[in-house]
């Protein structure tokens, strides 16, 4: 397979009032052979056109088939970033939510990182959905590091700061089959347990916090409000699957 350098993975639903300046921050940053993958979840709203009213050739468009009937919100958005690393044919990997904005560095910086680490994860700064400044550090604000035990009582790991090789890629898919495992999680506990991470404390996007966000809109910037027993079950349906994944990897050598 012939890989381009790097693939920006992006998954996007009913966006179009963001996607076109966060395709705008980043599309400088890239050389002539990186891509941008849109895996788009059938947007009802103008989305698509505005991403190919864009006309760069840089810029690739996949549908998310899977049938959205009887899935969570949460697992819609993992089936369709599944689907836009599945086309990505880069040998680094960026994520990218389509309403954030890369700062100018994100791309030189993060790229220097990966000479030495398998996994970058950076920090951002928290804006509204104007980009009127809210919190400066958002690793700060969820006192964010890396850690198996520490990631799976709450994760860390946002996609949209995350950029990987593609050993960590081919070791992270499939997905589980499990609501609870966030791709963005998996694919930090997968490179945590087969390669190095680092967090790296310098803020290289603004990550955008608006009525639309998966991530709840609260004063202090919360990421779940979910039920004690429910997020218990999420706890352990995820440490299973890192034993599972665990025992394969190192004991049978089967990953």
């Amino acid at each position: 397979m012939n890989y381009t350098k790097v693939s920006v993975c992006m998954a996007t639903y009913n966006g179009e009032k963001y996607v076109k300046a966060q395709i705008e921050s980043i599309l400088p940053q890239l050389s002539d052979d990186d891509e941008i993958i849109v895996s788009d979840d059938q947007s009802t709203d103008g989305t698509l056109t505005v991403v190919k009213e864009i006309n760069d050739s840089r810029i690739k468009i996949y549908s998310c088939a899977r049938n959205k009937q009887g899935l969570t919100k949460h697992a819609c958005v993992v089936s369709n970033f599944e689907n836009a690393l599945n086309n990505a044919r880069g040998e680094f990997i960026f994520l990218s939510d389509q309403d954030d904005i890369w700062l100018p560095e994100k791309y030189g910086k993060t790229m220097r990182l990966l000479r030495q680490y398998d996994l970058v994860v950076s920090d951002a700064t928290v804006g509204d959905k104007d980009l009127n400044f809210l919190e400066k550090s958002f690793f700060y604000h969820f006192h964010s590091r890396k850690g198996i035990l520490n990631n799976i009582y709450r994760c860390m790991y946002f996609g949209s700061c995350m950029a990987f090789n593609r050993k960590i890629l081919n070791y992270s898919l499939p997905f589980p089959d499990y609501n609870e495992t966030g791709h963005d999680l998996w694919i930090g506990l997968v490179a945590e347990m087969t390669g190095k991470v680092i967090f790296f404390q310098e803020p290289l996007i603004i990550y955008r916090r608006h009525e639309n966000s998966i991530t709840n809109i609260t004063p202090k910037i919360d990421r779940s409000g979910r039920e004690l027993i429910k997020k218990i079950t999420g706890r352990i349906v995820i440490a299973k699957a890192v034993l599972s994944f665990y025992w394969r990897y190192k004991v049978c050598k089967k990953v």
